[in-house]
């Protein structure tokens, strides 16, 4: 479990935080209130880092059925994360991860990553690429290490509903910021992150701030389904007091709030499934034609699938999971 004294309310968030990651492979039960986790959400640190550079951090939380935050921090390296998790597990535990996870393209970008941008793009949201050739490799050797824990890789609806076990799958925060309408980013994503170099850096790091304190006041105080109880722990409750303008203080905050964010997409899909949620780079290509008896029900009167990775040598697919408004899904044919 991560450990750190939280801040006072009022406090900022200190810059480098000294956290201590204690794995309890025999427990399912997340340690401070005996509750089952249902949903962890892992804001992974794509690179590995090294003796010289530990990689960044990685911004989890966990968060039980009703949508309480019951733990939440921070850790360095995916041997570090992967103990949070295990120490976190219960029987059908979904894990949510911003990262890639499978990766099978050569070179190039993600056809989920792709669609990512075909679908967002109005929103200004677009996916990194990633391939085999990349650096960023700390979600598939995360995927490995929750493989050997017995954690599944789900990449359709039907999958992760049917799942007899905790099971993993990747998602991109900024999509469930804009495909969730009752958020109200009906233009663009909020500019939460990075900054804007078209203005000065002092304008750029305000409006920055301005841009996370609203996006979590929304989180905070829209009616949402399922809900999303941030005050439910000293951390995230945290994260309501005013930003501050230092660059690592803020990516610190920042980290933990896409750690909360992946974890309440794993309950929203789970809540909502196909209706309000779709898979990017899930289309695997039909034998038989869209109007044919062998075509899957997704499939049927669509036209041809569009592009997908192979799946990799264990039959995973490359996709991510991303709720969707109806005019970000794929036009039916």
């Amino acid at each position: 479990m991560v450990r750190r004294d939280p801040p006072q309310r009022g406090a900022a968030f200190p810059g480098h935080a000294t956290v201590r990651v204690e794995a309890r492979l025999d427990s399912g039960v997340a340690g401070h209130d005996g509750r089952v986790t249902a949903y962890l959400g892992v804001d992974l640190a794509w690179g590995l880092g090294s003796d010289r550079k530990p990689a960044n951090e990685t911004g989890l939380v966990a968060m039980d059925a009703d949508g309480r935050v019951t733990d939440a921090g921070w850790a360095r390296g995916v041997d570090a994360v992967t103990d949070w998790i295990a120490a976190h597990l219960g029987p059908r535990t979904l894990v949510a991860v911003d990262a890639s996870l499978v990766v099978t393209n050569p070179t190039g970008i993600r056809e989920a990553e792709r669609q990512v941008g075909q679908r967002y793009g109005r929103w200004k949201v677009a996916a990194n690429p990633t391939n085999l050739a990349s650096a960023a490799s700390a979600g598939a050797r995360l995927l490995d290490r929750l493989t050997d824990l017995g954690v599944g890789y789900v990449s359709s609806t039907r999958a992760m509903r049917e799942r007899s076990g905790p099971a993993a799958f990747e998602c991109y925060p900024y999509t469930t910021l804009v495909g969730v309408e009752e958020l109200g980013y009906d233009d663009e994503r909020p500019r939460y992150k990075r900054l804007d170099l078209k203005v000065p850096a002092a304008q750029a790091r305000a409006a920055r701030a301005v841009a996370f304190d609203e996006l979590v006041r929304r989180l905070r105080t829209t009616p949402l389904d399922p809900p999303l109880r941030l005050d439910a722990h000293p951390l995230t409750a945290g994260l309501a007091d005013p930003s501050v303008l230092h660059g690592p203080t803020h990516k610190h905050r920042e980290d933990l709030l896409d750690g909360a964010l992946c974890a309440w997409t794993a309950a929203f899909w789970e809540r909502h499934g196909d209706g309000r949620v779709q898979v990017l780079g899930g289309d695997p290509p039909h034998r038989h034609g869209p109007d044919a008896a062998g075509a899957s029900p997704g499939n049927r009167r669509r036209g041809p699938s569009l592009p997908s990775d192979p799946p990799d040598e264990a039959g995973r697919r490359p996709v991510v999971v991303a709720p969707a408004r109806p005019s970000q899904r794929r036009p039916a044919r």
